[in-house]
């Protein structure tokens, strides 16, 4: 029986069990209060799985993909990486922007104890580089997702100068890794339903209306990168309308984006339209691999809102320059996001320890994203992916502008 429950559910896509799980806990609250407590343990489960992986996915990923990020053959790939560099970064700001314009607050348990927000950008910089130098296992231990990117980000690098057999290992722990927390995933449907049944019982209804304008805000955000900023980068590139260059990736690929919520298997779509679109293969056999793990800016804009709306939730100030700090954090962590399916949320802790929110809190935050994901985990990798082939595409019409010229 357990065996023929667990198969439906791998049968079945997790965005139908989530949204299955949204509808349960809400009904659960409405009508029968008395029950929330008995499965409020449930989401309290999901979260505590959550914070034990979190760290270890952050380390080993981005260690993995910059151990094994292959080396550029072509001259086309520099304009490719620095398009997707600085869209990745030009997200996290317009996160950032549209957070401070329209600041959302969440539901969240939280104790005066918990607390110790930095008191100025000098501080926060002060942390940031403590945390850089921390023993790596006692980062690890303590969730100071700082030091676990300094540390991963190390050893990526020298791991670079390592063999081939040593680079497999790297791949397939992080493999392993990648497996481990789909596991944890295929739960989120049950945890969820306790996280909405507990927060509507304590917080009443009134808090999904905090999840829609959250929701809101990514969307807008997400729409605003895909239609505005990188139809604008386009355009400075290769200096001609780029809209149905824009509009062909979105329909072709950002479509199909949407529905697996996967970056890494939507690289075959993508191929297929670099073919079509008569690119050259040994440019987008290299660039549309590579853009699946480091062209992030959907997940950027997940890290920097979903942050900021814990910092509005809990009163914390953000000056300019704390606020610039998470624009390149984001927009670094993003990179360590590809792999699995809504991988962004779990970059969410690194975020928060900017400013002093600890794991407990962070995760809590995360909770929120994975409700309300089965939207924005969707429209997330739909813009993520389609870019992939749009400043493919982009880099090789500049080429072949600026050798006709």
């Amino acid at each position: 029986m357990i065996r023929k429950i667990w198969q439906k559910m791998n049968d079945t896509s997790l965005v139908k069990q989530i949204a299955v799980g949204i509808v349960l806990g809400i009904l659960l609250a409405a009508l029968i209060p008395d029950w929330v407590a008995s499965v409020a343990i449930l989401g309290t489960l999901f979260v505590n799985a959550l914070k034990a992986v979190a760290p270890v996915l952050v380390f080993v990923l981005v260690m993995s993909a910059l151990a094994t990020k292959p080396a550029s053959a072509s001259s086309n790939m520099k304009p490719i990486i620095l398009l997707y560099i600085v869209s990745t970064f030009l997200a996290s700001l317009t996160a950032v922007a549209v957070s401070f314009l329209y600041p959302v607050e969440l539901s969240l348990q939280v104790t005066n104890a918990q607390l110790a927000p930095p008191s100025n950008i000098t501080e926060v910089i002060r942390t940031v580089v403590l945390n850089v130098v921390d023993n790596p296992v006692h980062a690890l231990l303590n969730a100071n997702y700082i030091g676990i990117l300094a540390w991963s980000v190390v050893l990526g690098l020298a791991l670079r100068r390592a063999g081939n057999a040593t680079k497999e290992v790297v791949k397939d722990l992080a493999d392993v890794i990648t497996q481990l927390v789909q596991w944890v995933l295929r739960f989120a449907p049950i945890g969820i339903f306790g996280l909405v049944a507990s927060t509507i019982a304590e917080s009443g209804f009134s808090v999904l209306l905090g999840y829609v304008r959250l929701l809101g805000l990514l969307l807008t955000s997400f729409f605003f990168v895909a239609l505005v900023l990188n139809p604008l980068l386009a355009y400075l590139k290769m200096r001609r309308n780029p809209y149905p260059l824009v509009l062909l990736t979105l329909r072709e690929s950002g479509l199909y984006a949407f529905f697996t919520r996967s970056s890494a298997a939507n690289i075959p779509v993508n191929l297929n339209l670099c073919r079509k679109l008569g690119l050259n293969e040994d440019t987008y056999s290299v660039s549309i691999p590579l853009g699946a793990s480091i062209n992030m800016a959907g997940a950027a804009i997940t890290i920097a809102i979903l942050t900021l709306a814990a910092t509005h939730t809990l009163g914390i100030s953000v000056d300019f320059g704390t606020a610039f700090l998470l624009c390149v954090i984001s927009a670094i962590g993003a990179c360590g996001a590809s792999g699995v399916a809504g991988g962004s949320l779990m970059l969410i802790p690194l975020a928060c320890s900017l400013f002093g929110i600890n794991n407990d809190i962070a995760m809590q935050v995360v909770g929120v994203g994975f409700i309300i994901g089965v939207l924005q985990d969707s429209c997330e990798t739909a813009l993520n992916s389609s870019s992939d082939v749009l400043f493919t595409a982009v880099a090789e019409y500049d080429a072949v502008r600026r050798n006709e010229a």
